[in-house]
């Protein structure tokens, strides 16, 4: 099976070669997006098939000489392989329509296949080398996608801070590893696992892991990159990267923290339970404030990866208490989210390249009425919104809800820290999800429903075959998830069983296909009786409207608020929309400000309604770091123009410094 998923990413790099090569050439998108559906389509296969089997080792000589390249194929890095190219899948299908509108395709066909090599990659890697060596190619591969449109100011910007974030995370994760594999260069995994470190070095190899990756993953407060850098690639790539490397970012922290290091402390639980609720809540509340149609999205990304630490803290709590049952219900509820999050963020992100292409913007502000002229874009979005909200019965409600089942389930445990932010993780759940339903009640109702705002909004057409049928494909899947649940949660069983040695009970054998995690006294699921009652209240109304109902054609003037003006700028708008919750949070937790300005009786002069918003992260951590390190570089830009013999003595200290650090640690 190994050997499977090696030759799918030879074909990837393979791909990518061809790409650089036939860039121009009309068949180089169908070359390349061509084989990274086919590639990413076997290892998807391979990865579901390593789930259930035994783990796989294998040692290539290549990387460092003295102990080669270590690849290790089990059931977590199955599970994620399996979610990692299935959005790799959907995401080519797309390209094969989106990339004929893509304008310097020479800057991405070569990348794109390398960047879903390198994600294979760090999942296989089962020794420090080879895993740093892939999540530094997965970097700068996806950083070269996110420069892609590098005329644009705005885009050159978010590189930037990309690419430095991409080396914190890296040099984190460096010196997590390094600690773990100790003076004595245990680098392979399999002999960090057997070292068992001391309690100080675990604790410290904990954050270094949790920064590293959740840096990557988008956890608040190293988050900064990525509202910048998702919207800033091209559509398909930014799907990859809000929907499927912050997936591996997660896969990142749960190698290191559940398998590397052990069994956890309780107080790193109270650390992930607090980083994730407050990720969560953050993050909607900034999504809500956007205009902007896939900076929106990547700011949801933000809330659905706080809402996976959530699950992950519980699990860590539950295992330091020696409660294995609920461990194994919250680690399943955060893996059933990854996998959600990825098909539903997925098919948004696909949803939002669709309006771009046919509308030329992402301001919501500049768009309405796209439901009258791309009506199957507006359905499939539609599924998307509703199983992000997580509403019934798709599957963005059961991992939350599973997640809610492990907080109620023992929100009693002895420690002090865990007795405040399991409750308290519980109200920032609800309130996370209570907004994210206003959320995208505002993304589609801003950019599908009323009239058109703009000319290209009003001449906007359906797109193109191949791009409808990936977010039809993951639409499916949002449906078919969230009706019968349980053949995800017993997938599962084999990788939670794997990181914990305890899973939950087999699902698919309860009766009416129900999702019962713990006693059905207590709770239970049935997406499939949801879905029929949905279905049959539906037909009955439509029925009784057309029994029932007059035939007569009748036509109303469209209620306006009170105002019968036809003209669009009356309607509602994304940021009107937003205002009371505004008003409620961001004046506290972003320092936003409203200023009117009236003209006085008798001038003509217009209104005006001028709105700040500030995001405190970035004015009290990364605002200071920057004046620091552009100070520090222009004191060291004078080593440019020193002598040969200063040269020398700096590069002598150097080593001088470096021997004896090493003889230190020794």
């Amino acid at each position: 099976m190994i050997a499977l998923v090696l030759a799918a990413l030879l074909v990837l790099l393979a791909a990518g070669l061809a790409g650089a090569v036939r860039a121009w050439a009309p068949d180089g998108r169908a070359i390349v997006y061509g084989a990274s559906l086919g590639a990413c389509a076997v290892t998807a296969v391979a990865g579901l098939a390593a789930i259930g089997a035994a783990p796989q080792d294998l040692v290539l000589p290549l990387g460092l000489p003295w102990i080669g390249t270590h690849l290790r194929l089990d059931a977590l890095s199955g599970f994620f392989l399996f979610v990692v190219n299935l959005g790799g899948a959907g995401a080519s299908l797309y390209a094969l329509g989106y990339g004929r509108h893509e304008h310097a395709p020479q800057r991405v066909l070569p990348f794109y296949p390398v960047f879903l090599a390198a994600m294979n990659l760090v999942l296989l890697a089962a020794d420090a080398f080879s895993f740093l060596f892939a999540w530094e190619v997965m970097s700068l591969a996806s950083w070269a996608l996110v420069v892609a449109h590098h005329r644009e100011p705005e885009t050159l910007r978010a590189g930037q801070v990309y690419l430095l974030m991409a080396s914190f995370s890296g040099l984190a994760l460096l010196f997590a590893l390094g600690l773990l594999a100790g003076p004595g260069g245990g680098y392979a995994f399999a002999a960090m696992r057997a070292a068992m470190p001391g309690a100080g070095v675990a604790a410290l190899a904990l954050i270094l892991a949790l920064l590293g990756a959740g840096a990557k993953a988008g956890l608040v407060p190293v988050h900064a990159w990525l509202p910048l850098a998702h919207p800033a690639a091209p559509s398909h790539v930014s799907a990859l990267m809000s929907g499927v490397m912050t997936k591996v970012a997660i896969y990142a922290f749960l190698r290191i923290g559940f398998d590397l290091l052990g069994p956890p402390a309780w107080w790193s639980a109270v650390v992930v339970l607090a980083l994730g609720g407050g990720t969560a809540v953050l993050g909607i509340l900034y999504a809500l404030m956007q205009t902007d149609l896939k900076r929106l999205l990547a700011y949801s990304t933000v809330e659905n990866v706080g809402i996976v630490f959530i699950g992950l803290g519980l699990a860590m709590a539950f295992r330091a208490s020696g409660l294995g049952e609920a461990a194994a219900l919250a680690l399943t509820a955060a893996l059933f989210h990854v996998f959600n999050h990825a098909v539903f963020k997925s098919l948004l992100f696909y949803g939002a390249g669709a309006v771009l292409t046919a509308t030329g913007t992402r301001d919501m502000e500049q768009l309405g009425g796209l439901i009258h002229r791309m009506k199957r874009t507006s359905v499939l979005v539609l599924i998307g919104c509703a199983a992000i909200a997580a509403l019934p019965p798709l599957n963005g409600f059961v991992s939350e809800w599973l997640t809610l089942q492990a907080i109620v389930l023992r929100p009693d445990l002895p420690q002090w820290g865990l007795k405040v932010m399991i409750p308290t993780d519980g109200a920032l759940l609800a309130l996370a999800t209570a907004l994210a339903g206003a959320c995208f009640v505002k993304l589609f109702g801003v950019t599908f429903l009323g009239r058109p705002r703009s000319e290209a909004a009003a001449a906007a057409v359906e797109v193109d075959p191949f791009m409808r049928a990936a977010m039809t494909a993951f639409a499916g899947l949002c449906l078919l998830v969230g009706v019968l649940p349980g053949a995800l949660a017993d997938l599962l069983g084999p990788v939670v069983q794997g990181v914990l040695g305890v899973r939950l009970p087999a699902q698919l054998a309860l009766p009416w296909l129900s999702l019962i995690p713990v006693a059905a006294a207590r709770s239970s699921y049935n997406g499939l009786l949801i879905f029929a009652f949905i279905v049959a209240s539906t037909w009955l109304a439509i029925l009784a409207v057309h029994r029932l109902a007059s035939h007569a054609a009748r036509q109303a003037p469209a209620w306006d608020c009170g105002f019968p003006d036809a003209r669009p700028a009356t309607q509602y708008t994304g940021t009107s929309f937003a205002q009371p919750l505004r008003r409620v949070f961001a004046s506290t937790l972003f320092a936003a400000r409203e200023t009117v300005t009236l003209p006085p009786p008798g001038e003509v002069a217009p209104a005006r309604i001028v709105r700040e918003m500030r995001d405190p992260v970035w004015d009290t951590l990364y605002a200071p770091v920057a004046r620091f390190v552009l100070a520090a570089a222009d004191r060291m830009n004078r080593l440019q123009f020193l002598t040969i013999r200063r040269y020398l003595t700096l590069v002598f200290l150097a080593l001088v410094a470096l021997l004896l650090a090493l003889a230190l640690w020794r």
